[in-house]
């Protein structure tokens, strides 16, 4: 009779020991996910700029079980609403520690993608809670939302670059200091943001532009199919054109050849092409206020004609809820840094404010 009066103690003195709880497979009720996350029976499947992962439990110490595809995604560890760390991947499929040794009790962690989907895919299998630590109801959704269609810019590419390099890659993109990030922060606002750097409407430094991703769970995925009505944005924010600015003017250029045969597009061709995707985006959110955007690069410094084709584009559509807002250009080498970057929040801001009544 022995063996079985000691084996409810030893289960007791292994729980009180430090073994950790059962794991939290990445489609658990009690993640919330923001951003346009794919999933699939083991993982959830992360890739475009600030999608984040977000839970609140009650207990000290939380680990998750990632993969990253290339093994060049950062994430922010966000505890409490204070980043705690800069999280880097690699490649392989292992455990990484979010939270450790915290004061027993409640807290909120976020992990926030920081790099765009040209770095790769990151996937998410589990969460694993520490010892005596335990999931509780997801955070809500915000009642703000805000969705961004954006290129490098709203991407925050190379912003934590301070060597004058403006070095695109993976380490020095942080889409935390975006102007669409903050400003989505300051309204207390769930953001999405839809974007790449290189993109465009008409052209991109790659094969793939705007109007063809737009609509993507997965932006590699030309099958993927997002489900427009699973977020519905107050707002969204087009900042788009800057890398047509160039593009048009690059005859040479492998894309300018594959878009548009040999001929440069006029404004007429520009302007319907920039109506065209913004009424794609109005048939999704027939309600949402909707901001066409430009700068604060050299697209809005003095005499570029590209405010002008936007303007001429909104007015064609006759559209009460849609509206122009240009960020003055920054006047100075490479993408926006930290600080340009909130001044393009702080702009942003008070024109949402005012048409929002926020």
């Amino acid at each position: 009779m022995m063996p079985f009066r000691l084996l409810p103690v030893l289960a007791l003195f292994a729980c009180s020991n430090g073994t950790a709880q059962t794991p939290v497979k990445s489609n658990d009720a009690r993640i919330r996910y923001t951003g346009r996350v794919a999933f699939s029976d083991s993982a959830a499947q992360l890739s475009w700029s600030a999608t984040s992962v977000k839970v609140n439990f009650t207990g000290t110490g939380l680990k998750a079980l990632l993969k990253d595809e290339k093994g060049l995604n950062t994430y922010n560890v966000i505890i409490d609403g204070h980043i705690t760390q800069k999280l880097e991947l690699d490649s392989t499929k292992k455990l990484y520690t979010l939270a450790a040794g915290l004061p027993a009790g409640n807290h909120q962690l976020e992990l926030f993608r920081r790099t765009e989907w040209e770095f790769g895919k990151t996937w998410l299998y589990e969460l694993q809670p520490a010892a005596q630590t335990t999931l509780l109801k997801a955070p809500a959704a915000a009642k703000r939302k805000i969705e961004f269609f954006g290129n490098s810019i709203t991407c925050a590419y190379a912003v934590e670059d301070t060597s004058g390099k403006d070095r695109g890659t993976a380490p020095y993109e942080n889409a935390w200091l975006s102007y669409a990030t903050i400003t989505a922060r300051h309204f207390g606002a769930d953001a999405h943001l839809t974007a790449r750097s290189g993109i465009g409407i008409l052209v991109s430094w790659s094969p793939i532009i705007m109007p063809e991703i737009y609509d993507r769970t997965d932006p590699t995925d030309p099958q993927s199919r997002w489900n427009f009505s699973s977020y519905t944005p107050d707002v969204v924010v087009i900042n788009l054109f800057q890398n047509d600015s160039w593009l048009v003017n690059l005859p040479n250029h492998e894309q300018f050849k594959a878009r548009f045969n040999g001929q440069k597009p006029g404004e007429a061709q520009i302007v319907a092409a920039y109506a065209a995707f913004v009424k794609k985006i109005r048939s999704h959110y027939p309600k949402a206020t909707i901001i066409c955007a430009l700068g604060n690069m050299d697209i809005t410094r003095k005499g570029s004609p590209w405010p002008g084709y936007v303007e001429k584009a909104v007015a064609s559509l006759n559209d009460k809820r849609m509206h122009t807002c240009f960020f003055p250009y920054k006047d100075s080498p490479g993408h926006p840094s930290v600080n340009e970057q909130q001044a393009m929040a702080d702009k942003l801001i008070a024109f949402i404010g005012a048409k929002m009544g926020w």
